[in-house]
């Protein structure tokens, strides 16, 4: 479901699962070049991804957004958020570089996959994005570039959903052979814009993808799966139509010799308004809106 619409069956498809090409790092970069994204069917430790996932929703439950039995993730509907922790970017900071957290955003499991994708050492920028979203949020469909490759062109986008992520909880999204819409790609290239990418698409995903006959991939997530995307592939998130919280983070990964960009790094990273973690979505309390991406 998009926009509260329901999508038609022949607009959605899985996306292709290429696990067993981490074997394989050549045929893996191939892979990545030809579909724009790899989808790495159970590429991370389960156990690492429960543990980050128990870390979230206990901080979650802490300023009263779940629901007992907190291991189900269930939004409560409210929320001391604000009253508990003031500071709202401390809070998010705390979650997000939760050791738990960190083991699997920064962990071997990412870091080994990375490197195969890019074909050299790699390095994973500090800043994450951490989500936590409920009932009726969803994010635009958009290229990353070039809101993350202001430095290097060669960042990869790596989604990791905490826990089973089914499609009702709104997971993430890929437009099928967006990495070749030569337009859009075209217009993302000539942003000049630092703030946000200008190829966030205002348009439901339905009406686009008929207008590019494109379907959109998605799948039932498993802990433990990751989606390695490019700069140049188009992707959003579902509504979330349950009474879960679809937990998820991305964290771009990139050449350790290529130059960093300064948003995404440091103790703690400023982020793209000097704000850091206090300027994302998640810094906000889940009984609040927010803006789509």
């Amino acid at each position: 479901m998009s926009r509260g619409e329901s999508l038609p069956a022949d607009l959605v498809g899985p996306l292709r699962d290429s696990a067993a090409l981490i074997a394989d790092p050549s045929a893996l970069r191939q892979r990545l070049a030809q579909d724009g994204y790899v989808f790495l069917r159970g590429a991370l430790p389960e156990t690492d991804v429960a543990a980050a996932r128990a870390a979230v929703l206990a901080h979650l439950a802490s300023v009263g957004e779940v629901a007992e039995p907190v291991a189900e993730a269930r939004f409560s509907g409210t929320s001391r958020r604000k009253e508990a922790a003031p500071d709202l970017g401390a809070f998010w900071r705390a979650i997000s570089e939760h050791p738990a957290v960190r083991r699997v955003s920064h962990g071997p499991a990412l870091r080994a996959v990375a490197e195969a994708a890019l074909d050299c050492p790699a390095l994973g920028q500090d800043f994450i994005f951490l989500r936590a979203g409920v009932r009726g949020r969803a994010t635009n469909l958009h290229y990353d570039y070039p809101f993350f490759a202001q430095t290097t062109e060669r960042t990869l986008t790596c989604w990791v959903p905490l826990g089973d992520v089914a499609v009702e909880d709104g997971p993430l999204v890929v437009v099928e052979g967006s990495n070749r819409f030569a337009d859009l790609i075209q217009g993302a290239k000539d942003y000049q814009g630092v703030h946000g990418p200008k190829t966030s698409l205002d348009i439901s995903m339905q009406a686009f993808a008929r207008t590019r006959s494109a379907r959109l991939l998605t799948e039932n997530y498993k802990a433990g799966d990751l989606v390695v995307l490019g700069m140049l592939t188009l992707h959003g998130a579902l509504d979330n139509h349950s009474d879960r919280i679809r937990l998820s983070f991305d964290v771009r990964w990139q050449p350790a010799h290529e130059p960093r960009d300064m948003r995404y790094w440091g103790n703690p990273p400023p982020g793209m308004t000097g704000r850091s973690y206090g300027e994302l979505n998640g810094a906000k309390p889940l009984t609040e809106d927010w803006h789509q991406r």
